[in-house]
């Protein structure tokens, strides 16, 4: 015999209460007919549940509109984004980008914090204290929730951070401090994992809840996202395909290092000998700017008359074969159906280089498989961190599941 479970009034009250919020949310502010017309509750249920979140603080009164502009019917209500604040960090081995934002995600305030080499002692501490100062510049005394983007595996079970190379020292000592913050929840996650959510979110992949995310900058990375959930993986190593072992380099990776892998055929380094190889200038530097700045001139230059035209395309042939071969590792195992080029270099290659690797994915692999071009752009981590702090805000503040 099967039981058939309804729900009490205050479980109902409270999904109704969490529709309205996220309308409200989404669309910005609405009247109490167009809530009705958006989540088709009856009048007296919409009212009540105005008056409830009224009351606890998450929702006001802004304006009206209408052609009498007064009376019940005419009142806009919006969600009150300064009920919660939050900040969202993008940590690399050079320093830390930051954002202080409302609980809408709109950026209040944003702060760069360079670190020269390994940093020093007080390294954590000074990052700390630049957070505070840019959230009490923009009115905020409290942040409910910080998110961190940071390289590395970051172990679903106990949430540390372990490094899969030479990461400083200061990057745990931050996590460190960030905890010790007064009443404000510290969530860590991988950074490219945090790219893949703003793709999904707001980016390239907005249609899709398969797809992978491939970061190609200084090194290389991926989000796995399926069926619309983030997976991590048993240790939180999934993505960590700079470790993958493929043809054309010169020895295979180790446990400690990625040198090998496939980050040795497009790392930023590679892509920079790679130019060279094809007579394009690249920064002897072969960073991820340096990669950038070929990959995005080869794209402008490539299909033009001349020899440095025909230059261009063979190197981003030769670099989308490099790219596709990785892919097609993927590919073969998960079967997304897409894969989205980001990172530094996906963002210079834009659908150029996409269109290229999905021509050579498609004859290395029997699965169907579309490429695209990042949309979320260069501050993708930091966008996903914002969107990944907001969601446990609204999770506390919402009662969302």
């Amino acid at each position: 015999m099967t039981t058939v479970r309804t729900a009490t009034p205050s479980t109902a009250r409270a999904i109704n209460d969490r529709l309205a919020l996220n309308l409200l949310l989404e669309q910005g502010p609405l009247t109490a007919t167009e809530l009705r017309d958006l989540t088709g509750l009856s009048r007296p249920t919409v009212a009540d549940l105005l008056e409830r979140l009224q009351r606890t603080g998450l929702v006001a009164v802004v304006g009206e509109r209408g052609e009498q502009r007064r009376g019940p019917n005419a009142r806009v209500y919006a969600l009150v984004a300064s009920r919660a604040h939050i900040a969202a960090f993008d940590v690399r081995s050079g320093g830390v980008s930051l954002v202080v934002a409302d609980l809408a995600g709109h950026a209040l305030a944003t702060a760069e914090v360079p670190v020269q080499g390994e940093g020093g002692p007080d390294t954590a501490a000074a990052i700390t204290a630049t957070l505070r100062e840019t959230a009490r510049g923009a009115g905020v005394e409290r942040l409910h929730t910080v998110a961190v983007g940071a390289p590395g595996l970051v172990d679903p079970g106990t949430g540390r951070l372990q490094s899969t190379g030479n990461l400083p020292g200061w990057h745990a000592e931050l996590l460190a401090a960030l905890r010790e913050l007064p009443g404000t929840e510290v969530i860590l996650e991988n950074e490219v994992n945090l790219a893949g959510r703003a793709e999904h979110r707001v980016g390239a992949a907005r249609d899709r809840d398969t797809f992978v995310l491939m970061w190609l900058g200084h090194s290389v990375g991926a989000a796995v996202m399926l069926d619309g959930r983030l997976r991590r993986g048993f240790s939180g190593g999934t993505g960590e395909i700079c470790f993958l072992p493929v043809p054309g380099t010169v020895g295979l990776p180790r446990a400690d290092s990625c040198e090998g892998g496939f980050h040795d055929l497009v790392g930023s380094a590679a892509i920079c000998v790679l130019a060279r190889e094809h007579g394009l200038p690249a920064d002897p530097a072969g960073d991820a700017p340096a990669a950038e700045a070929v990959v995005r001139t080869a794209v402008a230059t490539a299909g033009g008359q001349g020899e440095e035209g025909r230059a261009a395309g063979r190197f981003l042939d030769e670099l989308a074969e490099r790219i596709a071969i990785g892919a097609a590792s993927v590919c073969v195992v998960l079967d997304p159906g897409c894969v989205v080029l980001g990172g530094e270099i996906g963002r210079a290659g834009g659908p150029e280089l996409a269109g290229r690797v999905e021509r050579r994915l498609a004859r290395l692999s029997p699965l169907s498989t579309e490429v695209r071009a990042g949309t979320a752009g260069g501050g993708a981590v930091l966008a996903g961190a914002v969107l990944t702090a907001g969601d446990a805000v609204r999770r506390d503040l919402f009662g969302e599941p």
